[in-house]
């Protein structure tokens, strides 16, 4: 019986699809969609797209063929379609919602930290567009979590970046300068990040390893230079789990300054 359903299921489809009627196929279409067949649906809805262009249900076609990209998890596509109907309905029925998934798929698209963050900035772009456009929105308090995350993902590829400067310590260069700069920009570019402490950590260790590294010429210029920074970061994280190692390194340094 299965098989027989089956069977005439696909018939059906494949006699729908070689319809000349494009009513039959725009309303077979959204009974697809409702059903989350978004391959069936987006099919149909591609096929009379044409036949719809420039009437007012070109709008609606529009609007579900970027939903049937979107419920198959094709992000790419789904955002491609957002942008296609933005360009085409600025002040349309669904730009609201338009504009809020063309963000919310370049999020769902945004890769490993690792890798290049062009989508990741495409999406911060675009979710900030939005809040800025429909701050009252009901999916504004979404957006702002979105581009926190998006935010903390650029400030984790900077750490990765920073540490790996800091391993590399004086390898063909001072690479310990290279780590606490890049930390600082970090910290400037994204100061709410989740990373701050990390980030503060690795500044601080730069500077003492640079210290250790140092002519003697600047050691004393340096060893302030580190001890202000180790009281900052044990006045801002009180609770770090590095606070220890910081008040180690600050007592070297007294007893350094003292000698």
């Amino acid at each position: 019986m299965l098989v027989l359903v089956l069977a005439t299921s696909c018939g059906e489809y494949q006699k729908l699809l070689k319809s000349a009627d494009p009513e039959l196929k725009y309303e077979k279409a959204i009974e697809y969609f409702n059903q989350k067949k978004y391959s069936k649906a987006l099919t149909l809805f591609d096929d009379i797209s044409t036949y719809y262009k420039g009437t007012e249900r070109s709008e609606d076609v529009l609007n579900y063929l970027s939903r049937c990209y979107y419920g198959q998890k094709d992000y790419t596509s789904a955002a491609e379609y957002y942008q296609i109907y933005i360009r085409n309905y600025p002040k349309g029925r669904y730009i609201t919602e338009a504009r809020f998934m063309l963000g919310h798929c370049y999020y769902l698209d945004s890769p490993d930290a690792r890798l290049d963050q062009a989508v990741t900035r495409n999406a911060i772009t675009h979710l900030t567009e939005f809040v800025e456009l429909y701050p009252e929105s009901e999916y504004a308090a979404q957006a702002y979590e979105e581009i926190d995350a998006m935010n903390n993902k650029l400030a984790q590829k900077e750490y990765y970046s920073a540490k790996l400067y800091y391993n590399l310590g004086t390898y063909l260069g001072n690479n310990y300068e290279s780590c606490a700069i890049v930390s600082r920009n970090a910290l400037k570019n994204y100061p709410g990040n989740k990373y701050r402490e990390e980030f503060s950590w690795l500044i601080l260790q730069s500077k003492y390893q640079q210290l250790v590294n140092s002519v003697s010429e600047r050691r004393q210029e340096r060893a302030q230079d580190t001890e202000d920074e180790c009281y900052n970061f044990i006045t801002e994280f009180p609770q770090s789990k590095h606070k220890k190692a910081a008040e180690k390194i600050r007592d070297e340094l007294r007893k350094m300054m003292k000698d």
